[in-house]
């Protein structure tokens, strides 16, 4: 799995998953062209009250727009780390998002630097959607994992009093994405 390569050792980390009846392709390009709008009412809630504090201090901009693909979205704050055709994508940054009114993220351009990087004070931050052959004849499975890495004691602390009040969210944003990829891609 590519994940393991860019964070092979975190300090939180969440793993989702479900069986898909479709083909590793028609799986992948639905990751890719998954939409917000594909999602519940609660997706939008979830990041709209999670960005109030930067909103109310004039540094973040209104969300995400409905109809377009979710991934693409992302490009601003993270960066793609890998690409795996029908296999794995891979995305990752660098912040510190228990600053509310701000991730502090790191801007990267390249895949190397998220593992060069080593500023203890900083959350190193990466996700993927793996597909892979599912117990269930007919099916493949798509899983969703997160990792942090927070080098620093003090600012693991705050980062775990941070995932103690997202971590429920966290969790419920993972299993939309999840079923909104299994329907469309049944659905095809």
């Amino acid at each position: 799995m590519e994940l393991d390569r860019f964070l092979p050792t975190c300090h939180f980390n969440e793993v989702h998953s479900i069986d898909v009846r479709a083909s590793a392709s028609t799986i992948f390009r639905s990751i890719k062209e998954m939409t917000p709008s594909e999602l519940s009412p609660v997706f939008r809630l979830l990041f709209w009250i999670r960005s109030l504090p930067a909103r109310l201090a004039g540094k973040s901009d209104a969300g995400f727009a409905p109809s377009q693909p979710l991934l693409k979205q992302l490009e601003g704050s993270f960066i793609f780390l890998a690409d795996i055709p029908d296999r794995e994508i891979v995305f990752g940054m660098i912040g510190q998002p228990w600053k509310l009114t701000g991730e502090q993220a790191i801007r990267l351009t390249e895949p190397q630097e998220f593992v060069q990087f080593e500023q203890p004070d900083y959350a190193k931050v990466a996700a993927n959607f793996y597909i892979s052959e599912s117990k269930r004849q007919g099916c493949f499975k798509i899983s969703t994992e997160s990792r942090v890495y927070v080098a620093d004691p003090k600012a693991r602390a705050k980062f775990a009093r941070y995932w103690f009040f997202i971590y429920l969210g966290s969790s419920y944003i993972r299993t939309l994405m999840l079923q909104a990829i299994k329907r469309r891609a049944e659905q095809r």
